[in-house]
């Protein structure tokens, strides 16, 4: 597979092409504030095994599911309490994933075979252009292979995946260069699963 390189900055049909890609069940390496994701339809089976693939990624690690609004949320997630909209409304788009039950629209795959699922709303034009171009969440972890960094440039992914995935979308450089925070909403309490670039004190 020959990887290709798009600029959506010089390009105007570029983020339509990645889009379009994707619902073909293609791989992406696409920009975020964070780090770069390796981008696949989320609601395709097929395409997020290709994901685990390609990363050498164990099976039964749950990956974060992208979204362009908490709109969605209602759509892949169920019995999503109130404290999710508020943490939305004041850290979204941005880098807070949270996690809650799943709806039976999101395969297994993307959540390890777990009941629940980790989603968040990415701070990138390119992204959230692209998955409202799309039309589906995009399953995304990072763009690496398993066990090295995570990659912040277009370069970085290139050196990892390329003649592994359909396309990388070169964002330039990652805005803040660490994961997300994760949190759990289950049980009516916010716990931090994973620190990143939201703080304990900010979600206080």
């Amino acid at each position: 597979m020959e990887t290709r390189i798009f600029h959506p900055e010089q390009d105007k049909n570029a983020v339509a092409e990645a889009a379009a890609i994707l619902r073909r069940g293609g791989l992406l390496g696409i920009p975020t504030e964070t780090v770069y994701g390796l981008g696949a339809d989320a609601l395709n089976e097929d395409a997020v095994r290709r994901i685990f693939e390609a990363k050498g990624r164990p099976q039964d690690n749950p990956l974060i599911i992208h979204i362009p609004s908490a709109d969605w949320l209602a759509r892949y997630c169920r019995d999503v309490p109130d404290a999710a909209y508020q943490l939305a409304a004041r850290f979204w788009p941005g880098p807070l994933t949270m996690v809650y039950l799943k709806s039976s629209s999101v395969p297994e795959e993307v959540t390890g075979g777990l009941d629940t699922v980790a989603v968040r709303m990415p701070d990138n034009r390119t992204a959230l252009a692209l998955i409202r171009a799309a039309g589906v969440p995009i399953a995304a972890p990072s763009a690496n292979l398993s066990g090295k960094p995570s990659p912040t440039t277009a370069d970085h992914v290139k050196a990892d995946m390329n003649g592994k995935i359909d396309v990388i979308i070169d964002g330039g450089p990652c805005n803040i260069g660490v994961e997300s925070t994760v949190v759990s909403l289950m049980g009516g309490a916010v716990t931090i699963l994973r620190p990143g670039g939201i703080t304990r004190e900010m979600l206080e």
